[in-house]
């Protein structure tokens, strides 16, 4: 019986991949938008089995995320091997049009990763590099074209050479395609591949929601004319229909395996109860053929499913990371993450040991700042998450608990807090648009509590304890859509967080997280 493995290979807010093989390994990136660290590295030895050894941008001095919007930073990396080196080349994005390419090295891809490398005079997002047989290396990105848009959205690829030990652009800059499709939005995501005597530009076009697609033009020169395929666009769901199980299907990287298959890495969203995707856009792999030198993506079916043949590799699982977290490493696990960069101390693993300590700070959740929060993807349509929480609020407005985050302006918060009478209570607060609603308030006592949380497609439900396994039920079939893209608007997927805060006030107060959990119910 023929092996099979299941899309997505990654699942959660884990978009714009792109991967290389060194030898026998693969590795693979993907964007990260305004969480810090930046851009999660994972290695595989069979691409579908993938372990998160790092991040590439790990380290402050990297990664200026200060008082970005939600679905600002860090766009569509990619990763290429040339010569004993890793390279990731990355836009940070700080606002509509204003971006910084950059480029980072690293001869071990766990690194550490070098300072950013800022290429001067080099427009537009999503910077891709390509090293040609004679070991000469090319920067391709896209721009608003020469002559200006033909339609909202124009943009014309480029291409030109990079002086590596010098870390700048070089020589002449060429335009070479703006895409296959006619007013089509958004060209973008180029990769350059070489085989059997050509060169292959391929892209995405249609924009990153239902009708994203990828095309393909080739050329016998680098610098083209690049001919587009007669069969564009090479892969797309976007005639599927709005009730199709995955949509939005593009943005791809292709890799070739040392037994001489082809497989593409590609973003996709899975929508549930309706058109909502609160896991975002998630990693995808696909099997490609060629054809009449040119690649046909998932040969017979021509779309992306939940189950394919497995790739002509031996199996290589890797062991998997306990669900519960006791906070008893030294560092953080991988899967954390913080909002925006972290210029002061919000978190202790040390001061009380196997627990993770959260200062109450002034910043808070709703503002576009680096609030006490760690947080992790959601990676599952059904769900449960948990946490055990130390923590007795002094005074009005501090609060601590679970966050079920989207952006600063939606989002659920899960807390402990003294109310204005000076009492203590559990509150579950709903922020839509940017405003407050408090859906349920619970008196509770104790000092020591256990959150959970669970998730039934969009129906999430909210239950405390204060004697273990006694539970309260706080809100049960909470609509859980805002947590959703399509909804809150933005490229990221829903995470959940540890959080506490003092809410403008200042406080020396602490709260203390003894372990999460989060287990996958499907």
């Amino acid at each position: 019986m023929n092996r099979t493995y299941q899309n997505p290979i990654l699942p959660g807010c884990y978009p714009d991949p792109s991967v290389c093989r060194v030898g026998e390994d693969y590795y693979l990136v993907t964007s990260t938008f305004e969480y810090f660290p930046g851009l999660p590295i994972f290695h595989s030895r069979d691409l579908v089995n993938w372990r998160q050894i790092g991040h590439v941008l790990d380290r402050p001095s990297q990664l200026p995320l200060d008082g970005l919007e939600a679905s600002r930073g860090l766009y569509a990396p990619t990763i290429r091997y040339h010569d004993g080196i890793f390279y990731v080349i990355n836009t940070l994005v700080l606002g509509n049009d204003i971006g910084r390419n950059f480029i980072v090295t690293a001869t071990d891809p766990a690194g550490d990763w070098s300072e950013p490398y800022w290429l001067d005079d080099a427009p537009g997002i999503d910077p891709s590099l390509f090293f040609d047989k004679d070991g000469r290396c090319y920067y391709t990105g896209n721009r608003i074209p020469l002559g200006g848009e033909q339609c909202h959205g124009h943009r014309e690829i480029w291409l030109q050479e990079v002086d590596l030990d010098n870390m700048q652009l070089v020589g002449e800059r060429v335009g070479l395609w703006d895409g296959a499709m006619k007013d089509a939005v958004h060209p973008e995501a180029p990769h350059l591949y070489t085989k059997d005597g050509y060169y292959y530009l391929m892209i995405a076009e249609g924009g990153t929601a239902h009708d994203h697609a990828v095309t393909i033009a080739r050329s016998e020169k680098i610098t083209g004319p690049y001919v587009s395929h007669l069969r564009n666009p090479i892969l797309t769901h976007r005639h599927l229909g709005l009730d199709h199980p995955i949509v939005g299907t593009g943005h791809a990287d292709l890799v070739d395996t040392q037994a001489g298959e082809w497989w593409m890495v590609l973003l996709a969203m899975r929508p549930y109860d309706g058109y909502y995707y609160n896991l975002g856009r998630e990693t995808f792999l696909v099997p490609v053929r060629w054809e009449e030198d040119w690649p046909l993506v998932s040969p017979g079916i021509g779309r992306v499913e939940f189950h394919h043949p497995a790739p002509n590799l031996p199996e290589h699982r890797w062991p998997q990371p306990p669900a519960c977290d006791q906070f008893d490493a030294p560092t953080l696990a991988d899967c954390w993450n913080f909002i925006r960069t972290p210029r002061e101390k919000i978190y202790s693993l040390t001061e009380r040991p196997s627990h993770l300590r959260l200062y109450l700070r002034p910043e808070q959740l709703t503002e576009l700042v680096h609030p006490s929060f760690v947080g992790r993807r959601q990676q599952h349509i059904n769900f449960t998450a948990q946490t055990m929480l130390e923590f007795s609020p002094q005074q009005p407005g501090e609060c601590a608990g679970l966050v079920l985050l989207q952006n600063d302006r939606f989002h659920f918060r899960f807390v402990v807090c003294q109310t204005e009478g000076g009492e203590t209570a559990v509150q579950l607060i709903k922020r839509a648009a940017g405003e407050d609603t408090t859906l349920a308030e619970l008196p509770v006592s104790g000092g020591r509590y256990t959150f959970k949380v669970s998730a039934r497609g969009q129906a999430y439900s909210f239950y405390i304890a204060t004697e273990p396994e006694v539970w309260q039920t706080v809100l049960e079939d909470v609509d859980g859509r805002i947590l959703s893209t399509p909804v809150a608007a933005g490229f990221t997927g829903a995470y959940l967080g540890l959080y506490a805060s003092s809410n403008g006030q200042p406080s020396q107060n602490v709260a203390d997280f003894d372990w999460f959990e989060y287990q996958d119910q499907s």
